[in-house]
């Protein structure tokens, strides 16, 4: 398949953004990372996630097609985004996967292209994304049990997601990072063997708070486990971790057990936010511009372009959108405004 990148609708008469041009929000924040939800279908049912049962998704008519996602994305880079993330749902399982990556890769401007995955197939893509201009990846591991990890993911087989991993280490998506939302009474106790898969490779092992998110608040309630408490337990092990310098926008904390390979991740949205460094907005797989992820206020930009809108007016929704974008999702007071869950709205 070869992807005609939408290009009919631009004409001398749009609007052209400098590429060197920061989109800001109200507090000065330049958006310079979009994260981008292909799909909000899924092959894995985490339980922090999604619902055992009940869950909705969206009529394939709902979502973007590979042309409008891309001029959005143009647009994007247009507006001074470089970084993209693909995410899901789980974006291995959306059609032309590969010819999209390649398309996105192509346009001036966007410098980095990573993607957060399950892994459950990476091992038969990890190549051709690659070759495609894939950077990096993210990958969901929760633990190191196979039972357990077939029952945290409702289903999955950790045998094919291990070997996702390895198939990413050995094409070149690195550094490869793992993730590991750290759940009360289900995984707490396996942070440490998580966090000696660093030892002795360049990985980094990132352990996140769960978050309220739609579906499953019941299980952020009763299962939350801070960061700090998850350094503790660690450090039991490992004795005292090193910090280690990390870029300010980064969500992650970044540690390292003295003498090991990798680093160690702790993204601590809940007892720690990171809002004041936020550089990121994300776009749904239904087309909408979502301005903080647990937020409901989204710019509907599917529906502009379905009514003929041109890039100028598009680029003027985004560029109103960003500037209304919330200082911080409010969690610490208690304030729980999201009406979608993660697979719905992309990570």
């Amino acid at each position: 398949m070869v992807l005609i990148l939408p290009t009919s609708r631009r004409s001398s008469s749009d609007t052209a953004v400098s590429p060197v041009t920061l989109t800001r929000d109200a507090y000065g924040r330049a958006m310079t990372y979009l994260r981008i939800s292909l799909t909000d279908r899924c092959n894995f049912r985490c339980v922090y996630c999604m619902p055992a049962l009940g869950m909705k998704f969206q009529r394939r008519e709902e979502l973007l097609t590979d042309e409008e996602l891309l001029r959005v994305v143009r647009i994007a880079a247009d507006l001074g985004f470089t970084k993209l993330r693909l995410t899901g749902g789980e974006p291995t399982i959306r059609p032309h996967i590969v010819e999209l990556v390649r398309a996105m890769k192509a346009f001036p401007g966007i410098t980095e292209l990573s993607m957060t995955t399950n892994g459950l197939l990476l091992g038969r893509l990890a190549a051709d994304l690659r070759a495609a201009g894939l950077d990096r990846v993210n990958i969901s591991i929760d633990t190191l049990e196979a039972e357990k990890f077939k029952a945290i993911t409702r289903g999955g087989r950790l045998d094919l997601v291990w070997q996702g991993i390895e198939a990413a280490e050995a094409v070149g998506l690195r550094p490869v990072k793992l993730n590991a939302v750290v759940v009360r009474n289900q995984n707490e106790h396996e942070v440490g063997d998580l966090a000696a898969l660093t030892l002795d490779r360049p990985w980094q092992v990132r352990f996140l708070e769960i978050m309220p998110l739609e579906g499953v608040g019941t299980v952020h309630d009763e299962g939350l486990v801070t960061s700090e408490e998850t350094q503790v337990r660690l450090e039991e092990r490992f004795g005292p971790l090193e910090q280690v310098e990390a870029p300010p926008d980064d969500p992650a904390r970044v540690w390292r057990i003295r003498g090991a390979a990798g680093t160690i991740g702790f993204i601590s949205p809940v007892s720690a936010p990171f809002c004041a460094f936020c550089n990121r907005v994300r776009l749904t797989a239904d087309g909408k511009l979502r301005l903080c992820l647990l937020r409901g206020d989204e710019v509907d930009l599917r529906d502009l372009m379905r009514c003929g809108a041109d890039d100028a007016a598009i680029a003027r929704q985004m560029r109103a959108g960003i500037w209304r974008k919330p200082w911080g999702h409010g969690l610490a007071e208690g304030d729980r405004q999201t009406v979608r869950g993660m697979s719905q709205i992309g990570g």
